[in-house]
């Protein structure tokens, strides 16, 4: 079985015997071109994933294997098409310790409390009062802001690591302040209220103490509509706390930014951007969330991919095309 002193995904070389406890993610059952099932999943730990295979497996045991969750695995660190997978000879369900999930959950590389320090300077320079006051009753909520600091911000797709909300969320803030001064007519306090807010319901749609997954309510309601609800009745406290009505059209302005920040239905958007603000907050939050997608496939905190071979990656759904691997001016 497991042992503590485990050799971590970022440290395999080809040819690197495999066993250790992981994250499994994105469990299938293939068939080969001989029509034998196969095992094709994602394994992962604190330090990155890998694509693993399994090239023989029983439909029926692979069922008794989580889609989501934790395994034991043996096998081989394989180089293939100028990046590494694993070949899993012997792969188990397993229930983690203390310690495993230490190893197995990855976190955000800055510290959560300095990064939400700097959050929250920023957030001290909107200008209107109400906006202030807002931000104010969302940073003053103790568990909320602790959750915020913990979740991740998506499942697998980017940022997908302990604190990666918050880290994404500051990203964005941080465009926000370069960005809008570049188009005078904006109205800043709107954007950088609708960035911070943009992504909150995910404290409520993740789970994350243990593989990253989805709650119920995740499931039925998710973070967009989840997000509205919360600014709704936040809003509300504002009125109750300060006896200050919030600008008209301000709550609903940034109740659509929250509806439609994923720019397209067929992307989870309920709607279109329809304002200056909300078309920025989207495109902000695609280039964030694309841009690191595309460099931690093409360019991963790995020694080993340069030494493969390869100038591609395999093709990367979310950006729908392989990516060229070199940087052309690097030496």
């Amino acid at each position: 079985m497991p042992v503590s002193s485990r050799k971590f995904i970022r440290e395999y070389q080809p040819s690197d015997y495999v066993e250790g406890v992981f994250c499994i993610s994105n469990a299938q059952l293939g068939r080969t071109k001989n029509d034998k099932p196969y095992l094709k999943c994602l394994l992962k730990d604190k330090t990155g994933e890998l694509a693993a295979r399994m090239w023989s497996i029983d439909p029926e045991y692979f069922r008794s294997l989580p889609t989501e969750g934790f395994v034991y695995v043996e096998g081989e660190a394989q180089a293939y098409q100028g990046d590494m997978q694993i070949i899993v000879r012997v792969i188990e369900p397993h229930t983690p310790t203390a310690e495993e999930m230490r190893e197995l959950l990855p976190v955000a590389p800055r510290p959560v409390d300095e990064m939400f320090a700097e959050l929250t300077a920023l957030l001290n320079t909107l200008q209107h009062p109400g906006m202030k006051a807002l931000a104010k009753v969302y940073l003053d909520d103790e568990p909320l802001m602790n959750a915020f600091k913990i979740c991740p911000a998506a499942k697998q797709m980017h940022h997908a690591y302990l604190g990666g909300l918050l880290e994404h969320t500051l990203q964005l803030v941080k465009l926000a302040n370069v960005v809008c001064p570049l188009y005078p007519k904006i109205n800043r306090d709107v954007v950088m209220m609708g960035l911070f807010l943009h992504d909150l319901g995910k404290t409520r749609e993740l789970v994350y103490d243990r593989a990253f997954g989805y709650t119920d309510r995740g499931e039925l309601i998710g973070h967009i509509v989840d997000g509205a609800i919360m600014l709704h009745d936040r809003a509300q406290m504002v009125m109750r706390s300060t006896g200050q009505r919030l600008p008209k059209h301000s709550v609903m302005v940034l109740q659509h930014i929250i509806l439609s920040h994923h720019g397209q239905p067929e992307f989870g958007a309920a709607k279109f951007p329809s304002t200056p603000e909300a078309i920025l907050v989207s495109l902000l939050d695609n280039l964030d969330a694309r841009c690191f997608i595309a460099l931690a496939a093409a360019r991963p905190d790995r020694d080993f991919i340069a030494d493969l071979g390869g100038n591609f990656t395999e093709k990367q759904w979310a950006l729908e095309t392989k990516l060229f691997r070199p940087d052309p001016l690097s030496e």
